[in-house]
């Protein structure tokens, strides 16, 4: 760890794109620091093998509707012109040697039926059966070039690692005879030169450099163009690019010698990576077999970063922005720059149906939120599911969009579901985070104490976190700043885990997240002045991550459509008055012939998530209840209120979850959770739990409320117990108006489904939107 921690700023950008992002999804450019006792395996180094001299040479490249720049449907250069590769009997070995001949270490998958698309022109090979150690895919058997009783219907593609071989070199045997050859390089960087980009984070300026035959070369700026600038920029979570004082650097390359690459780059400029730029022209080689770039110098891009990741010069990065109203946002990701793509329609949030989603709009989606290009295209609802309409389909992007709404689009959404719901994971700058923080002695990387580096006395050192009021949202900024997805629990005691024993002292303490920070660093915290009664060590605050996370969401509509009053006697309300169910004003009610006035109404609660909901107790902690004669495995799962329409509380209700369930699911969803018989509790993605109208406890007691009107809310997972995706959604409001016999609910929707602007009018307006009562 404390090698990994020491690289340089240069260093951190020397492994970037084409080097493989961790599978635990870690840093974006930097590689996954393994903990001691996971040894990180020993590099391969690239041999080229020799091609058997009876095969043919031939070129492949991955095209069609790419939702990664490393896949795509499989294309073949023979005797002049591109073709494609038939489905039939196409294995894992195949797309292997597919994949290492394209500079990529392995494939992760193949996919038959042209899902990338259908290709054009001929389909060179049909029945291709390789053993996976073929140095080249023309070394495989097949029915002969071009032989082939299939259709464009069967086009095969390909998945290909992140991962690229070290030392790859690229084949340029047949340069000459192909136009629009794709770009093939290990790596690419930005190589901060002047001495202000060099003490940057992120750094924005500096020599475009490939790694090619494992050395780092420049490109010659002859042919290099602002498309091009703005395809690497993207590459680097930069929107867009600038132009830069080349004076500066023209004096800086004369007193240097150079090692450039041999061609050039020609982007379009809408390409989410230069892996789908096509080689540019081919430069003069010196006696000595040298590139050289004649009257020129190496290319230098300018990017122009976000506003979240604007450099700052007393701390090298600013806290994330907040833009006041976008039209667009991302919900769900556990990531910075990932998420479910929502768009705003006449003040209502809505999703994007994946049809035709591919990286060029998902790119224009990252850009306008001020990031770089996509790095995925996410379609069918990975990211968990929306709610709410879905107010674009079959969205067509040219990539120079300013906004995804601009892009045309199909405004129909028949066929359409949530299931289908479009995300995006966008390229985000190296911002550093992650090597200010470690989590140490857990069973996996995935767990652990937190331990940040502080400065003390002019030395940067390890230390603890302090665990007072340590809470799942703290959790989830650690688990965001790691790359490791969300938080499953906080710990406040972390004893069980031997941390490293030089660092457990507390350095930071009274820490208090909103839980949208990028870092830690980010939250309110005691500074330099420590403070924690109980100390470090064993007291350290902990994490657990989890790629995964629950969403509950209530069922707006439901409660708008039950809701009621009941007079209910007193003496048939001991339980819940035990159960602090009722106003407080209740125990002077008497218990034979006093009542309470109850509003009831039923709430249906889905899990709109990637995982399955489960209290934070386990079963041992559950708390048993004797007047109702059951188990309550969260003491507060909702809370209730009435509001007046100033915000403040007149009457409130809460509910504890004595059973979590899946009382209905979607129709492949198959049931798992029910509580009859000390049964294990929890609501599985894509179920849903209803508490019904008529169930104690299942309403709020408004004996002492005047008659007027008033704001209706309920909230889910109110204290944060569980970690969810997303809590903004657990919030439901309505608009009640109450006349003393009679309440009417209406407008209820979930928290964050409108425009701020359409949200402050439901709270500040006076009268009804609809005709079931009139305005007074």
């Amino acid at each position: 760890m404390e090698r990994f921690l020491g690289f340089t700023c240069n260093h951190c950008f020397m492994m970037l794109f084409f080097i493989s992002l961790s599978p635990l999804g870690l840093a974006q450019y930097e590689h996954w620091p393994y903990l001691p006792g996971y040894p990180e395996p020993p590099p391969q180094v690239y041999q080229p093998q020799q091609r058997p001299a009876n095969v043919p040479k031939i070129q492949l490249r991955l095209a069609g509707q790419k939702r990664k720049h490393n896949e795509g449907r499989v294309e073949v250069f023979y005797s002049g012109e591109w073709g494609t590769v038939c489905d039939d009997d196409f294995s894992i070995h195949a797309a292997h040697v597919v994949c290492r001949e394209l500079g990529y270490v392995e494939a992760v998958s193949w996919l038959p039926s042209s899902k990338y698309g259908k290709g054009e022109g001929k389909i060179w090979m049909d029945n291709v059966h390789c053993n996976g150690k073929e140095t080249t895919l023309a070394a495989c058997t097949s029915n002969g070039w071009g032989v082939t009783d299939c259709k464009h219907t069967e086009d095969v593609g390909v998945v290909c690692s992140e991962k690229r071989i070290p030392g790859f070199k690229f084949d340029n045997s047949l340069l000459n005879q192909i136009e629009n050859m794709n770009i093939q390089v290990e790596d690419i960087r930005i190589r901060a030169i002047l001495a202000t980009y060099r003490k940057r984070v992120p750094v924005t300026e500096g020599y475009v450099e490939v790694k090619d035959e494992g050395t780092w070369k420049q490109i010659c700026d002859k042919h290099w163009t602002l498309k091009n600038s703005r395809v690497v920029c993207g590459m680097f979570g930069f929107p867009s690019e600038r132009k830069y004082n080349t004076n500066v650097y023209k004096m800086f390359a004369s007193r240097r010698k150079q090692n450039y690459w041999a061609y050039s780059m020609d982007c379009t400029g809408n390409e989410a990576h230069i892996s789908s730029c096509k080689l540019g022209n081919h430069l003069n080689v010196d006696a000595e077999k040298n590139a050289t770039c004649e009257n020129g110098m190496p290319a230098v891009v300018s990017c122009v970063p976000g506003r979240a990741f604007a450099p700052s010069s007393h701390s090298g990065f600013r806290k994330a922005f907040r833009q006041e109203q976008p039209l667009v946002r991302l919900k769900g990701g556990a990531n910075t720059g990932e998420g479910r793509v929502e768009v705003l329609k006449n003040g209502e949030w809505g999703t994007v149906c994946d049809d035709n989603w591919n990286l060029v709009s998902a790119s224009v989606v990252c850009r306008e939120l001020g990031f770089g290009s996509a790095k995925e295209a996410i379609t069918g609802a990975r990211l968990g599911q929306g709610m709410g309409p879905i107010h674009l389909n079959e969205i067509d992007c040219t990539g120079f969009e300013k906004s995804v709404t601009d892009c045309k689009f199909n405004m129909e959404s028949q066929g359409c579901n949530h299931e289908e719901d479009a995300a995006v994971r966008c390229n985000v700058p190296a911002m550093g985070f992650q090597n200010q923080l470690r989590l140490s002695g857990g069973r996996n990387p995935y767990e652990g104490r937190v331990e940040v580096l502080a400065e003390r006395n002019g030395t940067l050192k390890w230390g603890t976190v302090c665990s007072e009021n340590w809470s799942t949202v703290e959790a989830m900024v650690v688990c965001r700043q790691l790359g490791l997805g969300f938080a499953s629990h906080a710990f406040q005691e972390t004893w069980y885990w031997h941390g490293d024993v030089s660092a457990d002292n507390v350095v930071m303490s009274g820490v208090k997240c909103s839980g949208t920070e990028m870092s830690l660093a980010h939250c309110r915290h005691d500074g330099a002045d420590v403070s924690c009664p109980r100390g470090g060590g064993r007291f350290g605050a902990g994490v657990s991550c989890s790629e995964t996370a629950p969403d509950l969401v209530l069922n707006a509509e439901l409660v708008e459509q039950t809701a009621y009053l009941e007079d209910r006697p007193m003496f048939m309300l001991q339980c819940a008055l035990e159960e602090n169910c009722l106003a407080s004003s209740a125990v002077n009610t008497s218990v034979t012939s006093g009542y309470r006035r109850l509003l009831r109404f039923s709430s249906q609660i889905h899990n709109n998530g990637q995982s399955d909901f489960r209290p934070k107790n386990g079963r041992h902690a559950w708390v048993w209840h004797d007047c109702h004669r059951h188990y309550h495995s969260m003491e507060v799962f909702t809370h209730y209120d009435l509001l007046n329409l100033n915000g403040t509380k007149v009457a409130e209700g809460h509910k504890a979850s004595f059973c979590l369930e899946d009382t209905e699911c979607e129709a492949d969803v198959q049931k798992q959770y029910e509580c009859a018989n000390f049964g294990e509790q929890g609501i599985t993605v894509g179920c849903w739990d209803v508490y019904r109208h008529d169930i104690d406890c299942q309403w709020v007691d408004i004996t002492d409320v005047p008659p007027g009107d008033y704001l209706f809310q309920v909230v889910i997972n109110p204290n944060y117990e569980v970690a969810e995706s997303d809590y903004s959604n657990n919030v439901m409001k309505c608009r009640s108006r109450y006349d003393g016999q009679r309440i009417w609910m209406y407008n209820c929707h979930i928290g964050g489904s409108f425009s701020e602007e359409t949200e402050q009018k439901f709270d500040h307006f006076s009268g009804l939107t609809n005709n079931k009562v009139a305005t007074r």
